[in-house]
């Protein structure tokens, strides 16, 4: 198949192009610059110039391959909500080349869209709409246009997507607490993160996109939950400095934007994404990727 993959360059997008090669596909990769362009020819896809806010080159993108992998997103979370409903119009625009196809298109969520301190699973009812969790604007988008025969599905990732070269949530932990000399946890730090390493995460988009499922909603998690406080003693050991609570209300002017997320016990199961697709996550978890000194090299 020849698949059109946004965020191709990115931390998950590039593993996924790399995936999708490697098993045989053809790869149209979405690139907004030179250096994009020639880091997905030197990994064997072929170019398609656009970005996020053009929508007519994201919909002949789509138009031009027998299926979409989305897996780019704006994640400046001072503009949140704003870039939520930017995602959801780039997939109405991706889908819009595959009314009336059997052509899949792959979208990606988080589980944070889940509720708080309960096993989340694939098929629970939403928690409410966008105007609640700004990101169910996606999910959103995929199920309008599940209702219009698009053959369309989600994969929720984990909070933390792990491995070298993350740049994401735990990163973020790692700078904040070179600044503030401390590796911090909320309250006794139980509340829990679900996990997954983006080369698994990789696999799993491609599983989603070879056996795709109309209106299916797939997990990318390997861990169900790690505790917060245990994510910031690997970060202590790994930066050699003190391990400390602070409570919820030191949180927000503590972490700043992830205050919110800190706060959060989403704990995840993949158990139903696992026997549907027959996907098994085997890289190494979040703690012993944190043990092994690839996050402390900047």
């Amino acid at each position: 198949m020849k698949i059109f993959v946004t965020g191709a360059t990115g931390f998950i997008g590039s593993a996924v192009v790399k995936e999708l090669i490697r098993s045989g596909h053809e790869v149209l990769g979405l690139a907004r610059s030179e250096k994009s362009a020639l880091s997905l020819l030197e990994a064997g896809a072929k170019v398609h110039r656009g970005d996020l806010g053009d929508l007519q080159s994201l919909a002949s993108g789509a138009a031009l391959s027998d299926g979409v992998i989305h897996t780019a997103f704006n994640h400046d979370f001072s503009q949140y909500v704003e870039n939520c409903e930017s995602d959801r119009r780039v997939i109405e625009a991706l889908g819009s080349s595959l009314i009336g196809t059997k052509k899949p298109i792959v979208v990606t969520s988080g589980t944070v869209v889940l509720q708080n301190g309960v096993m989340g699973r694939e098929n629970d009812s939403r928690i409410g709409t966008s105007k609640d969790i700004p990101r169910l604007a996606s999910e959103e988008a995929a199920l309008t246009l599940s209702a219009k025969g698009v053959n369309a599905s989600i994969v929720r990732l984990s909070p933390s997507v792990h491995g070298e070269g993350d740049h994401g949530f735990v990163p973020a932990l790692i700078a904040i607490a070179r600044e503030k000399g401390f590796s911090a946890y909320v309250g006794g730090g139980k509340n829990r993160w679900p996990t997954v390493h983006r080369l698994d995460a990789a696999r799993l988009f491609r599983l989603a996109l070879e056996k795709s499922g109309h209106c299916q909603v797939y997990h990318g998690v390997g861990e169900e939950g790690i505790a917060t406080k245990n994510i910031a003693l690997a970060i202590g050991r790994g930066l050699n400095i003190p391990v400390k609570s602070i409570s919820e209300e030191e949180a927000s002017s503590h972490f700043g934007w992830l205050g919110d997320f800190m706060l959060k016990d989403v704990p995840t199961s993949s158990e139903q994404t696992r026997n549907q697709l027959g996907w098994m996550p085997r890289e190494v978890g979040l703690i012993d990727d944190l043990d092994s000194g690839i996050y402390y090299n900047k």
